[in-house]
């Protein structure tokens, strides 16, 4: 069983940084597919960020080139860097980890791709 903790999250101004992280336990992290999504009030939860087993990485266009997602198997904990941040980045941003797709190119963009889940971290952006 794959436990995945969030921490990270707090309250920026627009244009601020904050760095999100998630530990894992459980299972080889090395060969795990990892994600953050994030959820806005009253919006259904999106993807962000993606990073598979060799450390390709993948983004939605909202975030690509502000956030950087990132992974440290030694540590078995995968990283969100956000940069640049927005007031619309506001939201709870969730980890996400799977152990499809070892070996192969293959990510998920959606909830139903991961199995496993950290309990969020709420950002709010100010303007």
């Amino acid at each position: 069983q794959v436990q995945l903790v969030d921490s990270g999250g707090g309250l920026v101004q627009a244009g601020g940084s904050l760095r999100l992280s998630c530990a894992a336990s459980g299972g080889t992290f090395s060969r795990y597919v990892l994600g953050w999504f994030r959820q806005a009030p009253g919006k259904e939860r999106e993807f962000v960020a993606a990073i598979i087993w060799n450390g390709n990485t993948y983004y939605a266009d909202s975030v690509k080139g502000r956030f950087t997602i990132s992974r440290d198997n030694a540590k078995n904990t995968v990283y969100l860097q956000m940069n640049s941040l927005k007031p619309e980045d506001t939201a709870v941003y969730y980890c996400a980890a799977d152990t499809k797709g070892y070996r192969s190119n293959w990510y998920g963009r959606t909830t139903y791709d991961y199995a496993y889940w950290g309990q969020g971290t709420q950002v709010t952006v100010s303007s």
